[in-house]
């Protein structure tokens, strides 16, 4: 039966407290689209996305009609395209290319995939992704792309971590006339997921069926409002279980949405990822529930316990709610896309070594950090290799996106606009770590790799 109060509370939260659906993604193969010619390849990943996909935007607005629901974002991950490019060899800017014209077709957001699992080693199309990375992301307006460059089976690969610390620098300065743009699309991965709908880092994995559905719930907000009402002396584990009870609703909600449009759409369900996924609006930020349950401004001593709790009591809830949590499912912490972390950046109370730390309790790592625009290249590859460290010794996901400012120094601004934000330019250590950058060769996987 349904229940007046909690239709009530719903609708609450999307109108005052900025719940929605960040993003309904679908999945889609590319292994039957290999052809050892590239052009032909081009033809069959066109007629495979725009056919699969050609109603998923419909879809999703029919939906937010009907239920009320906002849906912010439709995108689309496809099969690491690194793979293709193995087949067809061939210049790998024209799979972003023909990417990029399929995803306008469609009308999505954005498509994740033009990526490479390079953790153990380059394999054929790998080496040819990466280099062609920036000239793709600076041709294209929806494409994005990740790379694996670790994970706690295989260790880091530091050949490719370096490798990336340069086409991170390149892809922001082939955009600086856009903000930096490129390097806003590109993400570096320790243990990346193949079933994240989130962008810029969702791919296809290989284990996924042909075609899915998934989606990403996000609330920051209303757990923010939920915390605001109770009372001073509550004791952190019955804020635990506020937090708790919120993410159940929320992902309630997430799971009806994600299987209705799986079934109008004829596509298996995937999964829910319940990420707290902040924004710049007002009310949209995780840094200002850490700073709800007690602190002065996000940043300050006491955030990584904060933090440590909130992402434990959202995977709790989310996994009460549905069988099928997935994805990274937990609290984002993207500096540019966060009012609260924008905020404390400019103030000096949050610095990227404590932002390091505190990626080693929530989703995901460094995100959405704008840095100096005369940082090295050997600087952003020790900043990637630090992140990858945490997630490879905790066995969790890590990432690195960062966006060197080109011409802009400490204390400017980069101005993304719409859901990127803006951030302050944060300072890094000038400490050059290039003799160890330059070593090359692979971090050995830790003792706690040998689980079977």
């Amino acid at each position: 039966m349904l229940n007046m109060s909690d239709i009530m509370e719903t609708i609450t939260m999307i109108q005052e407290e900025n719940l929605d659906i960040r993003t309904i993604t679908m999945g889609i193969s590319l292994l039957d689209c290999a052809d050892s010619d590239i052009d032909k390849s081009c033809e069959k990943v066109y007629k495979k996305i725009t056919t699969k996909a050609r109603d998923l935007v419909k879809t999703g607005e029919f939906i937010e009609k009907k239920y009320g629901i906002p849906i912010v974002n439709k995108r689309i991950s496809v099969t690491p395209v690194s793979m293709l490019v193995g087949v067809s060899g061939g210049d790998p800017v024209k799979y972003a290319l023909t990417l990029d014209k399929a995803a306008h077709q469609v009308g999505v957001n954005f498509i994740g995939g033009f990526s490479a699992l390079v953790q153990k080693g380059f394999s054929a199309g790998d080496l040819e992704l990466i280099q062609a990375i920036p000239q793709a992301l600076a041709e294209t307006e929806l494409v994005c792309s990740s790379i694996n460059v670790g994970s706690t089976r295989a260790g880091i690969n530091m050949d490719a971590i370096k490798l990336m610390g340069q086409k991170v620098r390149e892809t922001a300065e082939l955009t600086k006339d856009r903000q930096c743009i490129g390097a806003a699309k590109l993400v570096v991965f320790c243990n990346a997921v193949e079933d994240n709908p989130f962008m810029a880092g969702a791919f296809h994995g290989v284990g996924e069926a042909d075609c899915v559905l998934s989606a990403g719930v996000s609330g920051p907000g209303v757990v923010r409002s939920v915390l605001s009402k109770m009372p001073a002396e509550a004791t952190m584990n019955e804020i635990a279980e506020a937090i708790k009870k919120t993410a159940f609703k929320i992902t309630r909600m997430g799971q009806l949405v994600a299987a209705e449009a799986a079934e109008m759409l004829g596509v298996e369900f995937g999964i829910i990822d319940l990420s707290l996924a902040p924004t710049p609006a007002v009310g949209d930020s995780v840094a200002h529930i850490l700073e709800e349950i007690g602190l002065e401004q996000c940043g300050a001593h006491g955030t990584t316990a904060a933090l440590a709790m909130l992402n434990d009591a959202v995977k709790k809830g989310g996994v009460m709610a549905s069988s099928s949590v997935g994805g990274l499912s937990g609290a984002f912490i993207p500096v540019s896309e966060d009012a609260g972390m924008i905020a404390a950046a400019r103030n000096g109370v949050l610095s990227i070594e404590k932002l390091e730390a505190m990626t080693a309790v929530c989703s995901v790592g460094l995100d959405m950090i704008v840095i100096p625009g005369d940082t090295t290249s050997e600087v952003i590859s020790a900043i990637i290799a630090d992140e990858a460290a945490i997630g490879m010794v905790n066995s969790k996901t890590t990432a690195v996106r960062v966006i060197p400012a080109i011409g802009l120094s400490e204390g400017e601004e980069l101005d993304f606009g719409g859901l990127l934000g803006y951030g302050p330019v944060m300072p890094v250590r000038s400490q050059s770590p290039a003799k160890m950058i330059n070593r090359g060769g692979r971090i050995p996987a830790p003792l706690q790799s040998l689980k079977n």
